[in-house]
């Protein structure tokens, strides 16, 4: 059977030319083959999105929490989008009597709630730029935000107040009203009002707009509706300009996509939210849902009790980062491996029937209809698409979840810049696991050469830095037109990631352009791609690999999987909790070895292959700022913390403190290593 291109060709390559690398040719879905979708006839801002959905569905559940009786979690309560729709109303009108005016900046600081969600729309109600702030882009980056974007009213969770009075005084020059979620303690309401700003709980804020009605001023589709600063992983956050084009733009390309995929949302559809809303892949997957009046209930707050919340709210839709499946792969390893020796064999049999069937070209409701029954391990029973998002998914991790989860497993791609989803993986074609699968239809996308990192665009395996096109694209990073012009050119922004064409027309990223370093025998070393193929090693959770231009090869420092380095243990007579297993020296042999194994499969040169690793068993997290928020390696600061991070080592008779990243070097530069 020959193979299907989701892609259609718009433009022809181009050759390298005065100094300009060569570009691909320039493609867009095969979806769009006819043209982009254009959106709703009227729908011409994130707030006509609201409007139309509650003219359409006014009783439909909107927002939903879990009711808290006698300290306990109960069902979900539900609000209608009729009911949503007064309060942002109120809201609006408090706002405006505030002497906030259209254009103006509003900040929502805090976890997903629906506060977050009603205060966002009275922003795109009255024009206002919704501004989200967290705490998570480093120590000064709620300062840096409101300074920066000038913030002049912000909405904030009760427990992040303080963290908002951090701020003081500096951020007091623009922000002269705080509105909390719920109350105000006396004390902040004290140390705020010395300042001389104006602070009030939920409920009185709302009594502020009871008799009064502004005019809501006419929004324009190229107006910005929000700046999301995004991190990057050196310098001062980035204010990405969005505008309500952008967005309403997005919606119709992904409502095309799932329609054409048979798989179309409806009013039923639920969906948990607890990504953070601060960020673009949360805010457009629940402004799709409003958009189709469908219900969004939201997560406690703690990642403990999440499977909990979602088995009690049973939403079909889930997104998630590889992060939180990487926990539900593991969570559902263990099920398995202690139900008994009868379960695990008909599990793992059914699994092997199922996987292979689908491999044959099966849609995975149809593989195996009997083996479903002892595979399913649903999230609440209802899933039938999971989305994962921000980074990339481990290629065993995407499989295992594709068999047992009953629903299908898309892997997405795309940035703050291009209002998140550019790229998605399509149901049931499993050769496209462990990539991004085609474009949305509406963006033109083509590949541009990097000739230093031996990228051809042109090759028959083309591969370069992924460039895109459309209306989703941003409208600049506020106020750093410098940095602007250097990802938008000619109306292309370069993505800096390093992508590669599949035969079907999906998208596999491979690297990303800055990360390469040179070793000390001249050797260009393309890092990102190294662990990627280093992540297939299924007893490692993540892995940062170094290289140190003075020296001839390569180091890691690897998180290892618990439960497979404490079964590697078991088998072999070692015992020890999970951090001594971490410093046993057998335990480092080994992972190196299973590196090595899967880098000559991959056919790594001699100096790609890892030759000494630190086992960390803590994983690589935002508290240490080792990542960036969507979990992406911060490189300065991994290398940072490893290099002041000391390990004692003993040489008779004395014993010694050095770093993990010399001692990794030392270690593996002796002539037995």
């Amino acid at each position: 059977m020959e193979q299907r291109k989701y892609l259609v060709e718009v433009e022809k390559a181009k050759e390298a030319i005065d100094g300009k690398p060569s570009t691909g040719p320039v493609y867009r879905s095969l979806f769009a083959k006819d043209g982009f979708p254009p959106p709703v006839p009227g729908l011409e801002s994130c707030w006509d999105i609201f409007r139309m959905s509650v003219e359409k569905y006014p009783n439909n559940p909107m927002l939903g929490r879990r009711e808290i009786v006698n300290g306990k979690a109960g069902n979900y309560v539900w609000q209608t989008y009729k009911q949503v729709y007064d309060t942002v109303v109120q809201v609006g009108n408090s706002i405006r009597s505030c002497g906030v005016e259209p254009g103006a900046k509003c900040g929502i600081y805090g976890a997903n709630c629906a506060e977050w969600v009603m205060s966002m729309e009275a922003c795109n109600a009255h024009g206002l730029y919704c501004v989200p702030l967290y705490d998570t882009l480093g120590a000064d980056a709620v300062k840096f935000i409101i300074c920066h974007s000038e913030v002049s009213i912000a909405f904030v969770e009760e427990k992040k107040i303080t963290e908002l009075l951090k701020t003081f005084p500096n951020s007091t020059q623009y922000m002269k009203t705080i509105v909390s979620f719920g109350k105000v303690a006396s004390k902040e309401r004290e140390e705020i009002e010395k300042f001389g700003l104006a602070v009030y709980s939920w409920d009185e804020f709302l009594k502020l707009g009871e008799n009064i009605q502004y005019e809501l001023p006419v929004k324009k589709k190229e107006d910005i509706c929000t700046i999301m600063y995004t991190s990057g992983t050196t310098g001062d956050p980035k204010g990405v300009m969005i505008s309500n084009d952008s967005i309403v733009t997005l919606l119709a390309g992904v409502k095309r996509l799932l329609e054409s995929v048979n798989e179309a949302l409806t009013s039923k559809d639920v969906y948990l939210s607890y990504l953070p809303l601060a960020h673009i892949f949360d805010r457009v997957i629940e402004e799709l849902f409003i958009q189709h009046g469908a219900s969004i209930g939201f997560w406690r707050g703690d990642v403990k009790l999440l499977l909990e919340d979602i088995g009690e709210l049973k939403p079909s839709i889930f997104c998630a980062v590889p992060r939180v499946l990487d926990r539900v792969y593991s969570g559902l390893q263990q099920k398995v491996s202690t139900g008994g020796f009868l379960t695990k064999t008909l599990f793992n049999l059914a699994y092997s029937h199922k996987f292979s069937s689908m491999k044959k070209g099966f849609a995975h409701d149809e593989a195996s209809p009997i083996c479903d029954k002892i595979v399913r391990q649903g999230l609440g029973g209802n899933v039938r698409l999971i989305l994962s998002g921000a980074a990339p998914l481990s290629n065993h991790v995407e499989a295992f979840l594709r068999v047992v989860s009953c629903a299908h497993v898309l892997q997405g791609y795309g940035l703050t810049e291009t209002c998140a989803g550019t790229f998605v993986s399509l149901p049931n074609e499993l050769p496209m696991l462990g990539t991004v699968g085609p474009p949305v239809p509406n963006v033109d996308v083509f590949l541009e050469s990097v000739p230093e990192m031996g990228y051809d665009a042109l090759s028959s395996t083309p591969r370069g830095e992924i460039c895109i096109r459309g209306k989703t694209v941003f409208a600049g990073y506020y106020k750093r037109e410098d940095l602007t012009k250097e990802v938008l050119i000619d109306g292309w922004f370069h993505t800096g990631d390093i992508g590669e064409w599949q035969p079907d027309g999906s998208m596999k990223i491979i690297d990303r352009k800055k990360n390469i370093f040179k070793l000390s025998q001249g050797e260009y070393v393309a890092v990102e791609n190294l662990e990627n193929i280093y992540s297939l090693v299924s007893d490692i959770d993540s892995i940062w690999v170094y290289g140190n231009s003075f020296e001839s090869f390569l180091v890691a420092v690897a998180n290892p999987n618990q439960q497979a380095l404490e079964h590697w243990a078991q088998e072999h007579g070692i015992s020890g909790n999970f951090k001594s297993l971490c410093e046993n020296p057998e335990a480092k042999k080994f992972i190196v070895g299973e590196l090595t194994k899967i880098g000559k499969e991959k056919k790594l040169k001699g100096f790609e292959l890892v030759k000494d690793v630190h086992l960390d068993p803590e994983p690589f997290d935002m508290e240490r700022d080792l990542i960036t928020p969507t979990y992406k390696k911060k490189r300065p600061q991994l290398l940072k913390y490893y290099q002041e991070i000391c390990e004692w080592k003993v040489t008779n008779p004395k014993f010694f403190a050095q770093n993990v990243i010399d001692n990794m070097y030392k270690s593996a530069s002796k002539p037995n290593a």
